[in-house]
């Protein structure tokens, strides 16, 4: 049974404390709630909500002209403990809140909260901001996605990586027509500017390597449908799913890799199929002219502006605006990970992560969701071992396959341990080492080859080899037998 603990600070600034507060600030308050996951599984969710008034410097800060420099004021005043969240409390008439917005979300991990006039109606605010900020049911579902029954999940619960200790992102150009086209990409330095600075933040949560490629007369395996209206190729949103393995048997990224691959294609179409658009389910052309696969990575295409004349020399070199590229490549990979913020309240305001591509919070919404999962693994998987190895008797395991063992179990027990003092950074490394352990213990060599001998592939193989010696050994034993009962049966012969 885990329990999540969300450390929690209410911070009331002047002129916003409801007057029907229980009691005198400070004091403590807890609220609980279960997640069920299925009919064995449930996750308790715990909210230890201390109440108190700004200090002098909160006070200072909370002066500020803007909402995002009230943010920036009060990040180093505040908690900045992993999984911790601090909200702002400010009167319904402040300046520092827009129009129509209730609550800002800045970009570490604190929020201004409009006070709402009584306590009921803030505290149904600060549970819309601990949703959106912490964790909710439906990411903890899709974090337990082996465990949920598909009637409960969302459509888009299977659309996020599966927890893991590393990452491989490979970036790859398609040419299909290096005749028509000389293609440069500054791949290297779009990686510094503007992946980097995403992977930095995300560092804590996997190891991650990058590399990139060009493939040449790459096509993507499907024809695009011509548009007279438009003058141009049209590729539907039925057909999408038809272009991604043609193209994945030449990436040949997958192979050889031990971590999850993601795969990012810049798709510039040949001239006799240029312009090339994507349409959606409704027939309307995509905006980013792009599309992403669960668990995958996403493909974007890239049309080339035909040349003035018609008698251009080719092939026409063609620079990549990386900047563009790169913004729907990114959004791609927060997708990918489960950073969507489509299902935000409208009278909430978010502050744009920047260039590290995630807030704070958004981080902590990740290692939320992977802790879990990892246990759920490490169960698992613990349990499949057992299981395996109570149905081979014979088995000899090692010293070292039983430490491994006994090394998960105690890092997951200290994960779950971890989780319920509130402590998620140290459970989530917990968590990583139980899974490393128990990985060892499960695919360890001097299992595996056992793992495939059943006693009946023993009779098949020894049978005969010893049978042909132990048929004569049989009859002479019988013959023997024989014998000394005759013996016994003959009279003693008397002198």
């Amino acid at each position: 049974q885990v329990q999540l603990v969300v450390p929690m600070a209410v911070v009331f600034g002047p002129g916003s404390v409801p007057r029907d507060l229980p009691r005198p600030l400070p004091f403590r308050d807890v609220q609980e709630m279960e997640i069920s996951v299925n009919l064995r599984t449930s996750v308790t969710s715990r909210y230890e909500m201390r109440y108190r008034s700004t200090t002098g410097q909160e006070e200072a800060a909370l002066a500020a002209a803007t909402a995002r420099e009230a943010d920036a004021a009060l990040h180093p005043l505040q908690d900045t403990t992993l999984g911790s969240l601090t909200m702002y409390v400010v009167p319904e008439t402040s300046p520092l809140l827009p129009q129509g917005i209730n609550v800002y979300v800045g970009r570490h991990r604190s929020a201004l909260v409009r006070a709402g006039g009584s306590l009921a109606a803030l505290q149904a605010r600060l549970r819309e901001v601990t949703q959106v900020m912490s964790f909710t049911a439906s990411a903890i579902a899709a974090a337990l996605s082996d465990r949920v029954p598909d009637s409960q999940l969302s459509p888009d619960a299977r659309r996020d990586l599966k927890s893991s200790l590393g990452y491989e992102i490979t970036f790859s150009l398609l040419n299909p027509d290096p005749k028509s086209h000389t293609v440069d990409w500054d791949i290297e330095g779009a990686v510094n500017r503007y992946v980097k600075p995403v992977l930095d933040k995300l560092s804590l949560v996997a190891n991650f390597s990058v590399d990139s490629q060009i493939l040449y007369y790459a096509v993507l395996g499907v024809t695009p449908r011509y548009d007279k209206e438009s003058s141009s190729f049209l590729l539907s949103a039925h057909s999408l799913p038809h272009v991604i393995n043609p193209v994945e048997a030449r990436l040949g990224s997958s192979a050889a890799s031990l971590y999850p691959v993601l795969n990012f294609l810049l798709y510039v179409p040949e001239r006799s199929h240029s312009p090339l658009y994507i349409q959606d389910k409704d027939g309307a052309p995509v905006s980013t002219n792009a599309f992403h696969s669960p668990r995958w990575g996403g493909i974007m295409v890239y049309n080339v502006e035909a040349p003035a004349s018609p008698q251009a020399s080719l092939p026409l070199h063609v620079d990549v605006d990386m900047a563009r590229v790169m913004e729907v490549f990114l959004a791609q990979l927060r997708l990918l990970f489960g950073l969507s913020r489509e299902e935000v309240p409208p009278h909430f305001l978010l502050e744009s992560p920047g260039n590290e591509g995630l807030a704070d919070w958004e981080l902590d919404h990740l290692l939320w969701a992977h802790t879990v999962e990892n246990i759920a693994t490490v169960s698992t998987t613990l349990t499949s071992l057992a299981q395996l190895l109570d149905k081979i008797g014979n088995i000899v395991i090692k010293d070292d396959v039983a430490s491994e063992v006994y090394r998960a179990v105690a890092s997951v027990q200290s994960a779950v341990t971890k989780l319920s003092l509130g402590h998620l950074h140290a459970a989530f490394q917990a968590s990583k080492e139980a899974v490393t352990s128990s990985e060892r213990a499960f695919f360890d060599p001097s299992l595996l080859h056992l793992l495939y001998f059943p006693d009946d592939q023993k009779f098949a193989i020894y049978i005969p080899l010893f049978l042909p010696m132990a048929v004569p050994i049989l009859l002479s034993l019988v013959k023997i037998v024989r014998e000394s009962r005759l013996r016994r049966k003959e009279p003693t012969k008397m002198d």
